[in-house]
């Protein structure tokens, strides 16, 4: 048994002040007066399912408004895996509980099975529990857009077309990238050569980050090599050359010391002194031989050194006031070669990308072409045949598929629904049908045709039979009653010959008490059934309650209503029977 609406409660929405409706299973009609807010009930049950909330629908004075719903056997693993992922406690029993509430001066809140959740859960329950069709979807079948999601819809070729999309999108985003590449191949080319030539000049540098400071020492030593020759000279000299040097008096106070200490004892720390002096002279004479020897005052030296200053110079104006800066440099220089470098094989393996992911579009689109031709003969058999019982008895309804130049995210086709109402007529497409009767049972046939594919359990037609009446309104009510054979639907409508053939009817009407104007809903049996679809003929005369009986009879037995309204005391009391 597939999900059913078993009860909705709005509160403080629009004119409603306080409703709790049971609409039962099968078909359900919803009558009254033009203007008595028969729309408030479609209004609330789109907002429970996630539409737009507007904080004008609150009833004045109210501070908030809120509409719940409880829907029964909802055993669906689809169902079950959303609330899941939503993060909703499960269905008990298989009760889904559904509820938002609308504050006037802050957010609304909704709860799934008592859990908070989000907008897009209520959104995704919605979508697969309810079909809601208004008279405005009459327009939506002039697109041929509309038209191609229908057909599909009836081939259940939904997620096939998602599934192709996104694979024309992958190469739709490949062939972009190809083409950046070749867009930007000569400046790439360009940037290649100069990155080539500023790596290689940092890499024959062979920089060290210290190297700077010792460079200047030894450049401004190599430029006074001539004094510093002068000065080690008179050094030498002064300490080991012959006559009275350094080394030698030092030497000859080392000889005197220790004859004194020989003499006497207290003289030891001046011979010990004696000797630091001499071990000092002399390792300072050795110290100036090993500078010496080391010292290059070669001209080629110094110009070495000025040459490798030079070029440190060079690189940092290039390329950075140090010389990390300038290996830094060079580091994202190299970086940056090694990913133009790559452009070249990045491009050819994009040719391969490329012509795979154009190779599985163009499979997935000759399996969708496929599907929707097989489907589109299927449709095309079940609509005419819809609209043969709605009246259209040589009727001709076809489906063309048109291929477009730029296959896009609805496939390689468009759809075309074409008709012919009657023989002899050259079919027209639907957007050139001036009938708005004529477009609203081609409405219903569709309906009806994608309701025996379609799995929605809750169909809601608002005022979808508009503009047909006669012999033609009993067709659109045979046609209701066996779309609810097999799920629930709810019907507002004007027509009485579609009131009668419901299983159960409900009317709204308008009251005021207190000075204060409210929408009810009120089961409708027995006589007051037979008034009401009297007053839809034209009135309470004998012959409209005559016709209105008839209509009745030939609907058949039908079961019990379900619509409880507040009694005294908040109890809740039952709709009276027929």
């Amino acid at each position: 048994m597939p999900a059913t609406l078993a009860s909705m409660r709005i509160r403080n929405f629009a004119l409603v002040e306080d409703l709790f409706w049971e609409p039962g299973p099968g078909f359900t009609a919803i009558t009254g007066e033009t203007g008595a807010g028969k729309s408030v009930l479609i209004g609330a049950l789109t907002l429970l399912l996630g539409e737009r909330a507007d904080r004008g629908a609150i009833r004045t004075g109210a501070d908030a408004c809120a509409v719940e719903a409880v829907f029964e056997d909802v055993v669906d693993p689809v169902f079950c895996a959303l609330l899941e992922e939503g993060g909703a406690e499960p269905c008990e029993g298989g009760r889904l509980l559904l509820k938002r509430t609308v504050s006037a001066d802050g957010p609304g809140r909704q709860f799934v099975n008592g859990s908070p959740c989000t907008l897009a859960l209520l959104r995704s329950l919605g979508d697969r529990l309810v079909d809601l069709h208004g008279p405005h979807d009459h327009q939506s079948l002039f697109s041929r857009e509309r038209q191609t999601l229908l057909l599909d819809s009836f081939a259940k070729a939904d997620s096939l077309r998602a599934e192709f999309a996104a694979a024309r999108a992958s190469q739709a985003a490949l062939e972009r990238e190809r083409a950046t590449l070749i867009d930007g191949e000569q400046s790439a080319l360009r940037e290649m050569d100069l990155l080539t030539h500023q790596v290689e000049e940092i890499e024959r540098a062979s920089l060290r980050v210290d190297e700077e400071e010792e460079l200047v020492a030894r450049h401004k030593a190599a430029a006074n090599a001539a004094r510093i020759s002068i000065l080690c000279a008179e050094l030498s000299a002064g300490l080991s050359g012959e006559g009275a040097s350094l080394c030698e008096r030092s030497a000859e106070a080392v000889r005197a010391t220790r004859e004194l200490a020989r003499l006497d004892p207290a003289a030891g720390p001046l011979h010990e002194g004696a000797e630091a002096v001499s071990a000092a002279a002399s390792e300072l004479a050795e110290s100036l031989r090993r500078y010496e020897g080391e010292f290059d005052g070669d001209p080629a030296v110094l110009a070495a050194l000025e040459s490798r200053l030079d070029l440190v110079g060079n690189l940092k104006r290039k390329y950075g006031a140090t010389l990390a800066e300038v290996l830094a440099f060079g580091d994202g220089a190299r970086s940056r070669l090694a990913g133009l470098q790559g452009r070249s094989a990045r491009a050819g393996s994009l040719d391969d990308e490329i012509t795979q992911a154009a190779l599985r579009t163009a499979s997935l689109g000759v399996s969708l072409s496929a599907k929707r031709r097989k489907a589109a003969a299927s449709l095309e058999k079940a609509v005419s045949s819809g609209l043969r019982e709605l009246g259209f008895a040589r009727c001709e309804f076809s489906i063309g598929l048109e291929a477009v130049a730029d296959p896009g995210p609805l496939g390689c086709e468009v759809a075309e629904f074409v008709f012919a109402p009657n023989p002899g007529e050259a079919p027209r497409p639907l957007r050139a049908i001036a009938s708005s009767g004529e477009i609203s049972r081609v409405m219903l046939a569709l309906k009806g045709a994608l309701a025996e594919q379609d799995e929605v359990p809750l169909l809601v037609f608002d005022e979808i039979d508009a503009n047909v009446g006669g012999e033609i309104a009993g067709s659109v009510a045979e046609r209701m009653r066996l779309l609810a054979q097999g799920r629930q639907v709810l019907c507002i409508t004007h027509l009485p010959q579609v009131a009668a053939a419901a299983s159960r009817q409900f009317v709204v009407r308008k009251e005021i008490a207190g000075g204060r104007t409210r929408t009810l809903l009120e089961a409708c049996h027995g006589q007051a059934r037979e008034e009401e679809i009297a007053r839809m003929l034209g009135g309470l005369s004998a012959t409209a309650l005559a016709h209105a009986r008839d209509l009745l009879i030939r609907r058949g037995p039908v079961p019990q209503a379900g619509l409880r309204a507040k009694g005294p005391g908040g109890k809740r009391v039952p709709a009276p029977s027929d």
